[in-house]
């Protein structure tokens, strides 16, 4: 790595942008909503590695598997936005040339097929440079985008920004798109947490988004020497940093009224469910969230009954935003609440649950959306990726539905024929 600012200049910095509420170590990765991502994420590239191996694959990325699993990193905040740009077929370059070369294609399957079976750094660095052998056009490091979501502790994201922020903190001269810079980027950033041990995660994601904002200049760049004047100078722009500007208020407050709305929602069905008789599961990561002077989680169940805990899926159901539990603890209804981030995630969940056991196919599953958001839900639903999805009772419930009856259904309904009535089926 290259001349890097000292200790003293570099951990001032690093410490603004823990405590910064507009910074992505804030809003993105201590966000609740991330972990419950990567299980679907790490499914969704199974299944693009079968259909490779299988030749289904296709030579279109448009409504590909590998699509649906891009998009849903690309609705990751901040950090991945635009992540599904280098995979968008590019007509007139011929690139990435994963759809129309059948040799790359299973050359880009083998490469995340060992990168899914690594455990090792040394296993991934050589599934890399044996991709890079391959000089497959228009795919290069954004690909460790897909990576970081199989091995977030050994893998680095890769973008624009993060490059550019990694050579503004060390002093480095990376380039873009270059597997072989990459790996030099990713020594250097294995080197910052090493460093800074008691700042960053060894979860890559958090060093990641440090230097992506640092790449956006939301923070001054720190001096790479020891001129007196310059450290003097970025002191004090780094003293007089507003909290937040006028986009990141604007963003911070959609992202948390998103948060609250979720949460809202959540507890709208617990209390429904309560009133309907049924025992209740809150996502393991959502219970303590607060809510109606309490807490999401009052009232519900804090452990899942045996029959769902013995599952090998179980670390994947905890995480199901609602469960409706008969007193024998079988699953009545799962509902995924999915206010404006990818629906994949939900239904992967959802899907674990049904086919971790035969009895649970029999359940009621319920995806719970704004009302615009139901003729997206039903194109979701067109693709190929979801084909599982039909082995399901699955049903659409809007929150103006749900707002205007649950009332009158914990009042005068009973069982799910009430919640059934205003849902429709996918």
């Amino acid at each position: 790595m290259s001349t890097s600012p000292s200790s003293t200049t570099l951990t001032p910095l690093i410490e603004r942008w823990r405590s910064d509420p507009g910074g992505t170590y804030q809003t993105w990765f201590l966000w609740e909503e991330r972990l419950k991502n990567f299980r679907s994420i790490r499914r969704g590239l199974q299944t693009v590695i079968a259909e490779i191996e299988a030749g289904t694959f296709g030579c279109q990325y448009r409504g590909s598997t590998l699509e649906t699993v891009v998009s849903s990193i690309a609705e990751q905040r901040q950090i991945f936005k635009g992540a599904d740009h280098a995979f968008l077929w590019k007509p007139k370059l011929r690139i990435p040339d994963i759809y129309e070369s059948p040799d790359n294609q299973k050359a880009f399957g083998r490469f995340l097929n060992q990168c899914f079976c690594c455990n090792s750094d040394q296993a991934l660095i050589d599934a890399i440079h044996q991709l890079d052998q391959h000089q497959i056009k228009g795919l290069g490091p954004a690909a460790a985008n897909l990576l970081y979501f199989l091995h977030p502790t050994r893998v680095p994201p890769f973008n624009t920004a993060i490059v550019r922020g990694y050579n503004l903190v060390t002093g480095g001269k990376v380039k873009l798109g270059k597997w072989p810079d990459y790996l030099v980027m990713r020594r250097g950033m294995q080197q910052l947490q090493l460093t800074y041990r008691g700042l960053f995660s060894n979860d890559f994601g958090a060093v990641a988004g440090f230097l992506f904002d640092m790449g956006n200049q939301r923070y001054p760049a720190p001096p790479l020497d020891n001129d007196a004047e310059a450290l003097a100078r970025f002191r004090a722009e780094l003293a007089n940093i507003r909290e937040e500007n006028a986009q990141t208020a604007k963003a911070l407050s959609a992202a948390r009224e998103s948060d609250h709305t979720h949460t809202e929602i959540q507890g709208w069905l617990r209390d429904l469910g309560i009133a309907l008789g049924y025992r209740i599961w809150i996502a393991s990561n959502d219970r303590g969230r607060a809510f109606a002077g309490g807490r999401l989680g009052d009232g519900c169940l804090e452990r899942l009954p045996l029959s769902l805990e013995t599952l090998p899926s179980q670390d994947t159901i905890r995480l199901i935003d609602i469960l409706w539990l008969d007193v024998q603890g079988g699953v009545v209804a799962a509902f995924e609440v999915e206010h404006s981030t990818s629906i994949y995630s939900g239904i992967v969940r959802m899907l674990d649950l049904a086919l971790a056991a035969p009895e649970h196919l029999a359940s009621t599953y319920f995806l719970v959306a704004p009302d615009n958001r139901e003729q997206d839900v039903r194109d979701q639903f067109a693709r190929p990726a979801f084909s599982r999805v039909r082995e399901l009772s699955l049903r659409f419930l809007s929150y103006s539905e749900l707002r205007q009856h649950r009332e009158a259904i914990a009042r005068f309904g009973s069982g799910l024929k009430g919640v059934m009535a205003i849902a429709r089926q996918l």
